[in-house]
């Protein structure tokens, strides 16, 4: 009679081992990131401030940009606070040439999975801006993706200025006098930017 061999039963797989397993790891992970941290600090200096996914990407689209010269950035928190910055756009043609707008950016820590937040800080009489500094831009909206970075934005709203769109509005009576009269338009662009009324509103100068 053969003698047959018995066929060794697979490991059993247990799903709370596994857990333990990986939470083992974690643990070993954050012991090892902590003594990273200590060495760091060893020298009786300040604590080492991690830097977020957001942070590491910014500081790569920063050190890329290629703006027009009629845009300009700056960190008025300094370097410790790069998130947040300002950008001055300057239009060198079409309706705005001239003035000198100011937008406010604050980069989130998940950023380029999440669009930076903008606002414009110089009052204009824009369609495509409200009188309270919100920006009607669809790669800060629905069509941002995370390819996108800080110079697409810029460009995006330089190109506000050059090309205002009546079709998708925030200041639906800027937007009808551009579609209906665009030489009343251009006047009261520059009524605003000299400094004065546009209707109820008053602009401060920016030209």
């Amino acid at each position: 009679m053969k003698y047959r061999k018995k066929k060794k039963k697979p490991p059993s797989f247990s799903l709370s081992s596994a857990f333990h397993r990986t939470g083992a790891m974690i643990r070993l992970f954050k012991v090892k990131e902590k003594q990273r941290e200590l060495a760091e600090n060893a020298n009786g200096g300040a604590p080492v401030k991690k830097q977020s996914p957001g942070e590491l990407r910014l500081h790569k689209d920063i050190s890329e940009l290629n703006l027009p010269k009629s845009c300009a950035i700056t960190f008025p928190n300094g370097k410790d606070n790069l998130m947040n910055f300002e950008v001055s756009i300057r239009p060198d043609e079409g309706y705005y040439f001239g003035g000198t707008f100011l937008f406010s950016f604050q980069v989130s820590p998940i950023y380029p999975h999440e669009a930076p937040k903008v606002k414009c800080k110089t009052k204009v009489y824009h369609p495509n801006i409200d009188l309270e500094g919100n920006v009607c831009l669809n790669i800060l909206r629905e069509d941002w993706k995370p390819v996108l970075n800080i110079n697409t934005v810029i460009y995006g709203l330089y190109h506000l200025f050059t090309e205002p769109n009546y079709e998708d509005p925030l200041n639906h009576e800027a937007a009808a006098v551009l579609r209906d009269n665009p030489k009343m338009f251009e006047s009261n662009v520059r009524r605003a930017m000299s400094g004065g009324y546009v209707g109820q509103n008053f602009f401060a100068r920016c030209i």
